[in-house]
């Protein structure tokens, strides 16, 4: 029974493929689209979503055939990494450890890889673009198709409930403890859906935006001849100035005029701007 159970589900992948991918065509996609989150409200009933951690990765997705960043360059990883890869769409993150970020961006973006360093990175799915049923279902497909593939470094991202409000705090404190990012909250009765929507939610303790970088001010004390802040202008026009985050690096050889960079605030004020802005890192677009 064990084995006919496999050998339909490795049919049923074979399927799913072929349907995802009629043409097989060779023209490369553009950017390809995916599900991008909302942030979490205090009214949302957790109950009805699966939680997990929110990752601090880069973003990729695998075809079938080709893994693409987000922006939909390929990744350049080593033949091995994804030889043996499921032919499924997957949507997931390239990933490495808790506050390793620089090291995994450093890595993943080299046009020649190195494998002894990709030999750190994991590929964690979290999602299944376009196959039917709800999350829940999926949830369970994933496992399924990791099972499958037998690939160490792919692996599904662990997805739980929570019973309330109370214990997913517990859980956010854990993981921010623990030096993670926080929460990622996926509905389990929602269909697989691209662009930014509800079914998603992040929960973090603090928030982050991007702004481009429009000017340098000199800095004073202890910081004279070099960059004491970077001023910014926001996606509406807004200015305002970022000085926390700046290593003496950044500060001697800060982010050229027009550089897009991510930073994180605790709360917007009342005028639209951005509370104890910190800067984060350069944005990636790989």
């Amino acid at each position: 029974m064990a084995g006919l159970k496999r050998a339909l589900s490795a049919l049923w992948l074979v399927l799913w493929a072929l349907a995802a991918h009629p043409a097989w065509a060779d023209t490369p996609p553009a950017a390809p689209a995916m599900l991008l989150a909302e942030v979490y409200a205090a009214d949302v009933d957790v109950g009805e979503y699966w939680v997990s951690e929110k990752l601090d990765g880069v973003r990729a997705q695998w075809d079938g055939r080709t893994l693409r960043f987000r922006g939909g360059g390929v990744v350049p990883a080593p033949a091995w990494f994804t030889a043996n890869f499921p032919a499924v769409p997957l949507d997931g993150e390239l990933w490495i450890a808790r506050d390793a970020f620089d090291t995994l961006s450093g890595i993943v973006r080299k046009v020649e890889p190195v494998d002894a360093d990709w030999r750190q990175v994991r590929y964690l799915v979290f999602e299944l673009p376009g196959a039917a049923g709800d999350f829940s279902a999926r949830v369970r497909q994933m496992q399924t198709i990791v099972e499958l593939a037998a690939v160490p470094w792919l692996q599904a991202v662990e997805q739980r409930r929570v019973a309330d409000r109370a214990t997913l705090m517990r859980q956010l404190d854990i993981v921010v403890r623990a030096g993670g990012e926080g929460l990622m909250l996926h509905r389990a009765d929602a269909p697989y859906v691209t662009g930014r929507s509800d079914a998603l939610l992040k929960l973090k303790p603090w928030q982050d935006a991007e702004a481009v970088v429009v000017g340098h001010t000199p800095g004073k004390g202890k910081y004279q001849g070099m960059t004491g802040a970077l001023e910014m202008e926001m996606p509406d026009g807004k200015r305002f100035r970022i000085g926390s985050g700046l290593s003496d690096a950044l500060r001697h050889q800060p982010p050229p005029i027009g550089t897009r960079i991510t930073y994180r605030y605790q709360h917007l004020t009342k005028n639209g701007m951005p509370r104890f802005p910190r800067y984060l890192r350069v944005r990636e677009e790989f």
